[in-house]
């Protein structure tokens, strides 16, 4: 199987995030002090049947990341997903 996290920021209410399959959601959080902490939280709660995720920040996907990659490079793909995002908003500014 394979899930959406998608992790929204928001200067006031910190990261959120949500997990979802198919359009329906599995489980969420809000309130987490980074965005490290929020994908920690969301690749806790998956099972073993998830083999990979489908990663969105703000509305943005950065790729979908085996779950072995997720669990041990969640840095590097943090940071891809946070570059991708600032790409794409340049780009609609220009």
């Amino acid at each position: 199987m394979i899930v959406r996290i998608a992790i929204q920021h928001s200067p006031t209410e910190g990261y959120d995030y949500l997990v979802s399959t198919d359009g329906e959601p599995l489980y969420a959080d809000a309130g987490l002090s980074t965005f490290l902490h929020a994908l920690a939280a969301a690749i806790e709660g998956l099972g073993p049947e998830v083999k990979a995720a489908e990663l969105a920040f703000q509305g943005i996907v950065s790729g979908t990341y085996p779950l072995r990659v997720l669990a041990t490079r969640p840095a590097e793909v943090a940071q891809h997903a946070v570059n991708t995002t600032d790409a794409v908003a340049e780009a609609e500014r220009e």
